[in-house]
């Protein structure tokens, strides 16, 4: 009789232990799949999952200040890469082509986990092209953007005229990420997204020193 009990009670068991391991493995291929859903999630990204080391279900709600930060953000990095990518082949001095090469490390990366967080929140996510209502004329359309001849005048330089005109440039364009990352820090919600601000202030402010001083004006 002791032998009869014990095999339905380890049958019993094994079936809830298969069918919790089940459910959890459903939940992660949901949670996966949830990104590409386009499903209109707003402040909260309930049930979507993000494409960086923390989640939107993990990590916390987000807020409108959330994706606006992540739509601007990825653009303007878009452009820092670009002014980087001359100096490998423009540049005559080494600071400047260290420069380029951090600021290359740094900001790629950045850009596919804010992609992600989009993705899963189910917002719009930035494309290569200029993006919607910018003046890339005159940079208006968010802080620190450089025009079109701006960008123009840039990739015709070479030697020291390039080293000049790309601190100069990537100077105001560090300080419009700061001004950017500054108001996520002070009015966004979700948790990632505020701790990359804070990271991009505090590098960026770093690296505007460290231009200013190659430049001679600090």
């Amino acid at each position: 009789m002791r032998t009869t009990r014990t095999r339905p009670r380890t049958r019993t068991l094994a079936r809830r232990v298969a069918v919790v391991a089940a459910s959890a493995t459903a939940a992660l291929v949901l949670a996966a799949c949830g990104g590409d859903g386009g499903d209109g999630h707003t402040a909260g990204g309930h049930g979507s999952a993000s494409s960086s080391a923390s989640s939107p279900t993990s990590a916390g709600a987000h807020n409108a200040q959330d994706v606006s930060f992540a739509q601007g953000m990825i653009p303007h990095h878009r452009q820092a890469l670009e002014m980087a990518g001359l100096a490998a082949d423009q540049a005559s001095s080494a600071e400047v082509k260290d420069l380029a090469a951090r600021v290359e490390k740094a900001q790629d990366p950045e850009i596919e986990t804010m992609t992600g967080w989009l993705k899963a929140w189910g917002e719009d996510v930035p494309s290569g092209a200029e993006m919607p209502g910018m003046d890339h004329s005159g940079g208006a359309g968010m802080p620190g953007m450089m025009g079109g001849k701006d960008m123009a005048e840039l990739e015709k330089a070479s030697g020291t005229a390039f080293d000049t005109l790309f601190l100069t440039m990537m100077v105001e364009h560090h300080e419009g990420a700061v001004e950017m990352a500054t108001a996520e820090k002070k009015k966004g919600a979700y948790g990632p997204a505020t701790a990359m601000a804070d990271d991009i202030v505090t590098a960026q402010t770093a690296e505007i020193a460290e231009m200013k001083k190659l430049l001679g004006t600090s």
